[in-house]
């Protein structure tokens, strides 16, 4: 059964960092290419980051320079790093397949305060 779990967000203030990390579970992680996603109510799904099975990622350009993905294999985790948050980066993240799948975690909150 496929499981993803998603913690580390939160409220912060413009110019703030955080970090996401998505915890995944009942599928070959490692050779899965994983994103994180975000959704603002009333907008479409937006893809945000991705990364590759090897390592390679890309981004969207709103957060090309600011936000980094990784992963880690060994411990089936994928993260987003936030830097230079804006009140725009404010949505539910979610993590999943690239592309992604119908299993979907509950997220996780950021706001960003201006």
């Amino acid at each position: 059964q496929v499981r993803l779990v998603e913690s580390g967000g939160g409220l912060v203030q413009a110019g703030g960092s955080l970090r996401l990390s998505c915890a995944a579970s009942g599928f070959i992680f490692s050779i899965k290419p994983m994103a994180w996603y975000r959704h603002t109510p009333g907008e479409q799904r937006e893809l945000v980051a991705s990364i590759t099975r090897g390592g390679t990622t890309n981004y969207a350009d709103s957060v090309k320079g600011r936000f980094t993905i990784s992963r880690d294999n060994a411990k089936n985790t994928v993260d987003l790093q936030m830097n230079s948050l804006k009140p725009e980066d404010t949505a539910v993240y979610y993590c999943n397949r690239l592309p992604f799948s119908n299993y979907w975690g509950q997220g996780t909150q950021v706001i960003v305060s201006s």
